[in-house]
């Protein structure tokens, strides 16, 4: 068979099938490929590469999530849990005849042009079945949260050591000393679960943070920012107006003795977590600071401070990596690949990412658009 006027799909997750409906719809034929046995990525529950736990919920509401052309069940609660999602995900490929496209317990092993020199070359595709077609493009849909980092802090810990994509159900934290490292969004949810199961819980972040709560007035938060977004309020009007509506709904991080943010509202990503600050009040999790060295089952903090720990679950992050195909392919720059608007490569005009975009609110939309 002739693949040259095919597309290359790797991936069926999110970012993957609005890939391949969005060609589906314009007439361009393509082949995705996918290493599990259903779609979803990220969002399939237990499978390898998922780092979601079992009590994940989306951070961003439903209408702030879903695509733009297929709205989540009317009976979805505003903030859907990691089940719903996945079933979201799956109807939605149902939806647009995506299955058939799909080839699944495959995985892309490596892709190589044919001319690196080429504005328009053609992709050789090795799969892991051995197979190596040749398609007229690619677009790459991996996802960029399976990939741990580790932190490299100086000793030994003889404890259990987790990940955060490793995390999945508390038993790992009942009746233990824990430590979780990292103020991200999975970090916060885990630390949280752990105060609800642990001894104790020790939450160690470098840098201060905005907890957000996920309503404001009653209504999700990412809908009243997208209703600010909507009325045009300048940026700096919009950074005032959310200083003083989240001072009035849960107070500033410092005033629970967490760090102070250095930096100003929608600088960074937004932690979606009132809770947080709830079992800091109440003394369920210590606040600590940087790791400084690891000793046995202690744990030595940069104020000076030791702790006895069982467990140690690192929240640290993803690196982004593509590892079937080599970095000199994709413009890379500084651990990532420097791509126009996120998915257009400066050189070849038909090899394209997907999803690489860490938004404040709902991924799906955007990746639709991309």
């Amino acid at each position: 068979m002739d693949y040259a006027h095919r597309y290359c799909i790797v991936g069926a997750g999110t970012s993957g099938l609005a890939a391949a409906k969005n060609l589906k719809q314009h007439g361009i034929p393509c082949d995705v490929f996918e290493k599990l046995d259903d779609v979803g990525g990220n969002w399939y529950y237990g499978k390898p590469g998922s780092s979601v736990y079992k009590s994940t919920h989306l951070i961003s509401s439903k209408p702030g999530t879903e695509y733009t052309d297929f709205p989540m069940p009317k009976e979805y609660p505003d903030y859907p849990s990691h089940w719903q999602a996945h079933e979201y995900i799956k109807s939605y490929a149902r939806h647009f005849g995506l299955y058939d496209l799909i080839t699944f317990n495959t995985s892309v092993e490596r892709i190589v042009p044919t001319d690196e020199h080429a504005a328009s070359p053609l992709w050789d595709v090795t799969l892991s079945t051995g197979e190596t077609r040749r398609y007229g493009g690619v677009i790459i849909c991996n996802g960029h949260n399976w990939d741990p980092k580790w932190p490299d802090y100086p000793g030994r810990f003889d404890g259990l050591v987790l990940h955060s994509c490793q995390y999945k159900t508390p038993d790992v934290l009942i009746d233990k000393r824990v430590l979780v490292v990292g103020a991200g969004n999975s970090g916060c949810d885990i630390a949280v679960e752990s105060a609800q199961n642990a001894k104790v819980t020790f939450h160690s972040t470098r840098r201060g943070y905005y907890y957000n709560p996920k309503y404001t007035f009653g209504k999700p938060s990412d809908q009243v920012n997208e209703f600010l977004l909507r009325l045009r309020v300048p940026l700096t009007l919009q950074r005032w107006l959310y200083s003083i509506i989240l001072k009035l709904l849960v107070g500033l991080p410092q005033d629970y003795g967490l760090p102070k943010p250095d930096h100003k509202f929608f600088e960074t990503h937004p932690i979606v977590n009132q809770l947080i600050l709830y079992y800091v009040g109440q003394g369920d999790i210590k606040v600590k600071p940087d790791v400084a060295e690891l000793r046995g089952d202690r744990v030595m903090f940069q104020d000076g401070s030791e702790e006895q720990i069982d467990v140690i679950i690192y929240a640290t992050g993803f690196k982004i990596t593509f590892p079937f195909i080599e970095k000199r392919y994709l413009n890379w720059k500084d651990g990532k690949p420097v791509l126009y608007w996120h998915v257009f490569h400066p050189h070849y005009d038909n090899l394209f990412v997907i999803g690489l975009i860490q938004p404040d609110s709902g991924q799906w939309g955007l990746v639709d658009y991309q």
